[in-house]
């Protein structure tokens, strides 16, 4: 399967120039979502996975699918201020600024094997924030699994520079 026909590309969103890579569409078609929740999960198949790890957003649904696949537990990595109960937390820089995740201070069993989930991989910012978070919480993170990786933008590179692995369904040139 070609996932990027199963991806839909809106031009200058949510700015000029950038070309956002939709996967709403992806979602919506039953045996394009199933090929790829399948996908993220094979290279895990027979490794020691105890909970998948996604973060806000859409790597709530791939991460929650991919989690049922693999019968471990799902860690919702959220922004900050979206949990209710104790929370450890990372900062991570923005293009301006400063931004926050945030998971449960017993989401996590020190030593626990964490596959971190998301749609997309660009710049890496928010994934060494998980990255670092997992770690923090005493995970040992052992993969990174996205749809769609943006190369140009470095991030599964900076991500792999930290000796994490990173497995993409599919990559798009740009921005």
């Amino acid at each position: 399967m070609d996932f990027k026909d199963a991806i839909r590309t809106i031009p200058d969103y949510p700015k000029p120039g950038i070309m956002f890579r939709d996967i709403t569409t992806l979602l919506g078609n039953p045996r394009a979502f199933r090929r790829a929740v399948d996908e993220m999960v094979q290279p895990y198949a027979g490794v020691r996975v105890d909970k998948v790890a996604g973060l806000e957003a859409r790597g709530f649904i791939l991460g929650g699918a991919v989690a049922h696949q693999l019968s471990t537990g799902f860690v919702p990595i959220r922004k900050k201020g979206k949990l209710p109960h104790t929370v450890l937390g990372e900062d991570y820089a923005l293009e301006y600024g400063l931004d926050r995740v945030e998971i449960h201070t017993d989401a996590i069993n020190k030593g626990d094997h964490v596959l971190l989930v998301d749609d997309l991989i660009a710049t890496g910012g928010t994934a060494l924030a998980g990255i670092r978070l997992m770690e923090r919480a005493g995970a040992k993170v052992i993969g990174c699994s996205f749809v769609i990786d943006l190369p140009e933008l470095g991030g599964a590179d900076k991500v792999r520079a930290t000796g994490h692995a990173v497995h993409s369904l599919v990559a798009f040139e740009g921005h």
